[in-house]
């Protein structure tokens, strides 16, 4: 027959009040994550010029509602997406987490001709980037073009087009749906977004990507990129 083993009651006082304390941290920090701010790790190179990869984005996810923590559920409401705004949402299918430009509100016509996107039948104004917009940027061996791209309502943000206009392709005029979004990566060349999924339904916007937390480069032995660090996201 076993034999317990009797722990002297302080032990035992001092395990179940160390135990009670590491679950409520847990719990704070998680549902504090869930509903309010998160942080995510990029790891690909589609939202390239502004994001770029090994980069940590800070997320608001009080930015357009509140939602019970650890749920989808959504219980107050008071703003929603705006043309421009970087968001964090669940792509359609798998749910896989990604990030994406919003280019495209309910109503909007949206259409792409030969790489140039057209909102409302009114072309996206193409222009030199500001001096320090884009900074430490390692370019691969097709010389991209990187552009302020200026569409109607929104401000000015950073694109990466192909150097060929041939290249970047066309996309047939839709109409945004009711409360769906459409999105795209500010790599224009390597993105899964709306292009490939269609619009988003609202409820898979997750939050607004606010600022670069910190960063690191991934294909360099994780060294920092400093300049990054508390970069604003535009």
């Amino acid at each position: 027959m076993a034999t317990l083993i009797a722990f002297p009651e302080p032990l035992r006082r001092a395990w179940r009040d160390w135990v009670g304390s590491v679950v409520m941290i847990v719990l704070v920090v998680t549902g504090f994550r869930s509903a309010v701010f998160d942080w995510n790790d990029v790891p690909t190179g589609s939202m390239r010029p502004t994001i770029l990869e090994g980069d940590r984005i800070v997320v608001n996810k009080l930015a357009y509602d509140f939602r019970i923590p650890y749920t989808r559920c959504r219980v107050a409401t008071w703003d929603d997406p705006r043309r421009g705004d970087i968001v964090v949402l669940r792509a359609p299918g798998d749910g896989t987490r990604l990030v994406k430009r919003v280019v495209g509100l309910p109503g909007d016509w949206i259409e792409i001709r030969r790489g140039v996107l057209m909102v409302n039948g009114r072309a996206a104004a193409y222009g030199p980037l500001p001096e320090g917009m884009v900074t430490t940027l390692a370019l691969g061996r097709e010389l991209p073009i990187l552009a302020t791209e200026r569409l109607a309502g929104a401000s000015p943000h950073p694109v990466m087009l192909c150097g060929r206009a041939a290249a970047r392709g066309s996309y047939s005029r839709i109409v945004v749906p009711t409360a769906h979004y459409f999105v795209m990566g500010d790599n224009r060349d390597a993105s899964l977004d709306s292009r490939a999924f269609g619009p988003i339904p609202r409820r898979a916007v997750m939050g607004r990507a606010t600022m670069v937390a910190a960063s690191l480069r991934l294909d360099h032995h994780r060294i920092p990129r400093w300049d990054r660090f508390f970069h604003p996201l535009r």
